[in-house]
């Protein structure tokens, strides 16, 4: 996923997480709208073995939640990876560790959507993720003003930095997080395997 050894700068990574179940525009998006407002050199999608907040019925095989995810783009900065499984890690906190010790020269970005921060004191270890990387959250219809307010936001007010920094995000002291203005996209992994159903409708 990146440059050959011999390259010591510091390259800019965001990490975008998820089941992608299914991969679809709405990842594509977030992923470019975060390579051109902070920057960065690569985006990897993360595509997870398991996601430990989401139920296992509906949930298709890993290579097929890859395969898709590496097949919404042929941009190669954004990229689709199981490094969660190679890892053998289960939560988002011992990834980024994980990730950190391997790459100690990348300054990595957590990216995710005003609905990933809204439910963030839900993951396993949450204050401590926030102290391994900065955060990007871009906004999602129906969940902002909920992120905005909710316990994430109110316990790091303080770090929340102005959009404009957006490009000094990835070096910038941690905790620290921006929310990016974007167009939003109501795009559902839900709605969308509800679509796939037999006898969906097609209105």
């Amino acid at each position: 996923m990146l440059p050959p050894g011999g390259d010591k700068r510091r390259m800019r990574v965001g990490l975008l997480g998820g089941s992608f179940n299914p991969a679809h525009h709405g990842h594509l998006q977030l992923a470019q709208r975060a390579l051109r407002q902070l920057r960065l050199d690569q985006v990897w999608l993360l595509v997870s073995p398991g996601n430990p907040l989401k139920p296992v019925a509906g949930m298709a095989a890993l290579e097929q939640r890859l395969a898709g995810a590496q097949a919404l783009t042929r941009d190669r900065r954004i990229l689709a990876t199981d490094i969660e499984r190679r890892l053998g890690t289960r939560y988002t906190v011992d990834t980024v560790q994980a990730l950190r010790r391997r790459f100690p020269l990348v300054q990595f970005v957590w990216l995710m959507g005003a609905d990933g921060f809204a439910e963030l004191p839900r993951w396993r270890r949450w204050t401590q993720l926030a102290r391994l990387v900065p955060f990007a959250v871009l906004p999602r219809p129906t969940y902002n003003q909920r992120a905005l307010a909710g316990q994430a936001a109110l316990r790091w007010r303080r770090a929340r930095r102005p959009a404009r920094e957006a490009v000094i995000l990835p070096a910038h002291p941690v905790p620290s997080w921006i929310f990016l203005p974007a167009p939003q996209n109501d795009i559902s992994a839900t709605a969308l395997r509800a679509a796939r159903r037999p006898g969906a409708s097609d209105a």
